[in-house]
């Protein structure tokens, strides 16, 4: 008997999965799970990845529907995720376009909401 995995070893599949698909459509992956604490909160970012002159930071969910998701992001979160992006880009000096997306794993299938923060 199979017992279903734990809700960190889904989130784990889903950040694999959502890495997989940003590569698939020509992203490079900078920095996976990019924490800071000082000054943002204690924030991470679950994906960074850059196509050209684009960073992009990811925010990764598993969950059953897209409203729950949607649901578990919270301003506050927001908040620290937006301090946390210019923290990565002041401390790697970078000077290029920026863009916060939701990446929601439901399954097996993937939801990308680009400028999503």
């Amino acid at each position: 008997m199979r017992s279903k995995p734990s809700s960190y070893k889904r989130g784990l599949f889903a950040e694999w999965w959502a890495r997989m698909y940003l590569r698939l459509h020509g992203f490079r992956i900078v920095a996976t799970r990019y924490v800071t604490g000082r000054y943002t909160g204690r924030a991470e970012i679950d994906i960074i990845a850059r196509r050209g002159n684009l960073v992009v930071f990811v925010e990764v969910k598993c969950r059953p529907t897209i409203e729950a998701a949607w649901g578990a992001i919270t301003p506050t979160q927001s908040r620290r995720l937006r301090a946390a992006a210019e923290n990565y880009l002041a401390r790697n000096r970078l000077k290029c376009d920026a863009r916060f997306d939701v990446i929601i794993v439901i399954g097996r299938k993937i939801h990308w909401i680009r400028g999503a923060i």
